[in-house]
């Protein structure tokens, strides 16, 4: 079924490095190279070096499901997007000095208020979704452990668990086969694979799972494309 390798496709893209005994547990990047760590994932990187998911794939030969190994290094475009000391330097030297328009995903936009989305948490959104290459591809909503995490809208758990290294413990629904939302760094999972859910439906609680801070990392994807949460989410609609 279509939707099923949709899902396969969004996973593949949070695969997790593979860790390896012998290599160096310390990632590190230069400006056109980065040296993998244990709990890196693709998208990570992509986002730390400002290369997208795809180049870093053409770059390095890397076959789907973007297996890493810990200490193997990776070509990139040269351009960090956040770094400090020598990184932050390179960085400042192939950024422009005026920044070009922001990019829009490649897929026509459902029109907004189409379908209403509930925000599945509260708290103050620390980082928002970016429409460059590499950036937050989700919005990132800080809180309280424990906290309550729930379904933005009626659907089908189609992913429950911790495989994904880097993203916690994550929650994937779909609603139908055009949209999925993600759940990532949760503290506990309250649904099972399969399992249909209501919208506002408490389905985890808020942690920081493969995350440095308590937070919720969502998701909202259309047509296997992530776009921007906040142009959607709803604080009140028809449940």
């Amino acid at each position: 079924m279509r939707w099923k390798i949709i899902v396969c496709l969004l996973i593949s893209l949070l695969l997790t490095a593979c860790s390896s005994k012998n290599a160096s547990n310390e990632g590190t990047f230069n400006g056109s190279v980065y040296t993998v760590k244990r709990g890196d994932t693709l998208y990570r990187i992509s986002r730390m070096t400002g290369t997208s998911v795809g180049e870093l794939a053409r770059m390095n030969s890397l076959p789907p499901p973007y297996k890493l190994l810990v200490g193997q290094r990776l070509q990139t475009k040269g351009m960090a997007k956040r770094g400090t000391g020598k990184n932050t330097a390179v960085a400042k030297k192939t950024t422009p000095a005026s920044k070009a328009p922001a990019a829009l995903p490649k897929v026509t936009l459902p029109p907004v208020g189409s379908r209403c989305w509930l925000w599945p948490t509260k708290g103050k959104v620390v980082d928002a979704y970016s429409y460059s290459d590499g950036g937050n591809k989700g919005i990132d909503i800080a809180g309280s452990r424990g906290q309550a995490i729930h379904a933005s809208a009626a659907g089908t758990v189609v992913y429950a668990g911790n495989q994904l290294r880097g993203y916690g413990n994550l929650v994937m629904i779909k609603h139908n086969e055009d949209y999925i939302t993600a759940y990532a760094h949760n503290e506990t999972i309250l649904v099972n694979n399969g399992q249909k859910v209501k919208a506002g439906q408490k389905i985890a609680t808020m942690g920081s799972s493969g995350a440095r801070s308590v937070l919720l990392h969502f998701q909202l994807r259309y047509r296997a494309t992530a776009i921007d949460p906040q142009r959607y989410l709803s604080a009140s609609c028809s449940r």
